[in-house]
């Protein structure tokens, strides 16, 4: 049976939530009332009750659903994110996994290593499977790999994570031969693997407003990721293939625009650049047809989620999120903890942003095949780049406040800091803990946000 302590910590989060349903909720709906006024529901927050034209005409187009089943499909994802982070804070280390499933993402499935965790998972409207390897299991044997990459390896495996879906890390190899000897020299047990065999070889797409084309010392094209700041200093983030510190850019119009103040790659596959005064970072990410949307934030979707990707090469795309903390080892070196996804994109695009509703994802990191023909394409998670550079994203309620690092206990909430999934933050003198990976907004405290929060 599951534990009285877990029970009664999702009960509480759940009702200072309110009671949602995994279809589309009303615009109109809202939770119950905080001293601070009416607590908004999880798609309220995220701004999936109210998408852009852009983003519901490119999920018709790359999904084939009809206008009510794209809307349908952004309030699902983002009602799923904070159902799955309830969940995962009250099974603790049983949780093995959560994903949304259906044309509406109307599924959430959350996966436990405890029978007795059946019915509190069914209870919050999420279809519930038993597994054998818990999340944390699941991630020390991908570490392992992480590991051996380091080592010595070759690119007829090119490609591994964790699957929450088989509950196995998939190594994605050319051969059974390939697989087998990069999983025997890691040293993790064959039981918790699984091979899934491809000719597909992921390359960076360097070749050659978030989307539009920049360029690198006169040598290189890139695509923009989102508009950041760093105190009073404009700049934008992008892939860390595209520069190295000190490198110079051009916009898309061939004017000067600004160099690279720091670039991660290989490990992983970050960069930001500074811009001069001519260039106004902007809350934009192009879309269609030289339309623009505009980014509210930067929490993190849950696998099965739908995103769209904007570049300079092939312009604005959707798809989903087949697997999160994926590891890609390109010719050019081992990048971690990548999204992967099946979102077509083509060299150049690079450093172009994904965007899931209204809610930064990452950055073009690689992939394999085209848009003619489609194909598999990886993006570098945005809040990682966030925190590891201090920089703060451009939302369209813009927090002003300076990134700080976090010192390993409870801290004090602010905005600006980015919140991994798990972390726990004061607010006068309550504790809550991050349901959902994002970087904090003056909008957003933990006390007005159930979406975001639980209060402990």
């Amino acid at each position: 049976m599951a534990s009285t302590h877990r029970v009664a910590r999702i009960s509480a989060a759940l009702t200072a939530l309110g009671t949602l349903s995994m279809t589309a909720i009303p615009a109109a709906s809202a939770g119950p009332l905080s001293d601070r006024g009416p607590v908004p529901s999880a798609a309220q927050t995220l701004g999936a009750d109210k998408p852009s034209p852009q983003v519901l005409s490119a999920l018709q187009r790359d999904l084939r659903l009809t206008p009510t089943q794209a809307a349908a499909r952004l309030v699902n994802e983002a009602e799923a994110g904070t159902r799955a982070g309830l969940l995962h804070s009250a099974l603790g280390t049983s949780f093995a996994g959560a994903w949304v499933q259906g044309a509406t993402s109307a599924t959430l499935t959350v996966a436990t290593t405890d029978r007795a965790d059946l019915p509190l998972i069914r209870a919050q409207g999420a279809r519930a499977v038993v597994v054998r390897w818990g999340m944390n299991d699941l991630q020390k044997v991908k570490q392992k790999l992480d590991l051996a990459a380091q080592r010595a390896g070759t690119t007829d495996a090119p490609v591994w994570y964790v699957d929450v879906r088989t509950n196995r890390v998939t190594v994605q190899a050319t051969s059974r031969s390939a697989a087998r000897a990069f999983v025997k020299a890691a040293g993790v047990a064959t039981d918790r693997t699984a091979i899934r065999l491809s000719a597909e070889r992921p390359r960076l797409l360097k070749d050659l407003v978030g989307g539009d084309a920049y360029y690198i010392d006169a040598a290189a094209r890139c695509s923009i990721g989102f508009s950041v700041t760093k105190a009073q200093q404009q700049g934008f983030v992008s892939a860390g293939h595209c520069g190295r510190p000190g490198s110079r850019t051009a916009g898309y119009d061939q004017t000067d625009q600004g160099t690279f103040q720091a670039s991660t790659f290989p490990g992983k596959d970050m960069s930001w650049v500074a811009v001069n005064a001519n260039w106004t970072a902007t809350p934009d990410v192009r879309a269609a047809s030289g339309q623009r949307v505009q980014v509210a934030g930067s929490v993190q979707a849950l696998v099965g989620a739908s995103v769209c990707r904007s570049g300079s090469t092939s312009g604005w795309h959707c798809g989903t999120i087949q697997r999160l903390g994926t590891t890609v080892r390109y010719a050019e070196g081992t990048v971690n903890g990548l999204t992967q996804t099946n979102v077509c994109a083509e060299p150049g695009d690079s450093g172009g942003p994904f965007i899931a509703g209204a809610q930064a994802q990452g950055v073009t990191s690689g992939g394999s095949g085209d848009c003619t023909r489609g194909g598999t394409t990886f993006f570098q998670p945005v809040n990682p780049i966030l925190g590891d550079f201090g920089l703060t994203l451009k939302t369209t309620s813009q927090t002003t406040a300076t990134p700080v690092q976090n010192s390993g206990q409870t801290d004090v909430w602010s905005a600006g800091r980015v919140y991994q999934e798990g972390a726990t933050v004061k607010l006068g003198t309550a504790l809550y803990r991050c349901l959902q990976t994002h970087q904090g907004q003056s909008a957003w405290a933990p006390d007005v946000t159930p979406a975001l929060w639980q209060r402990m």
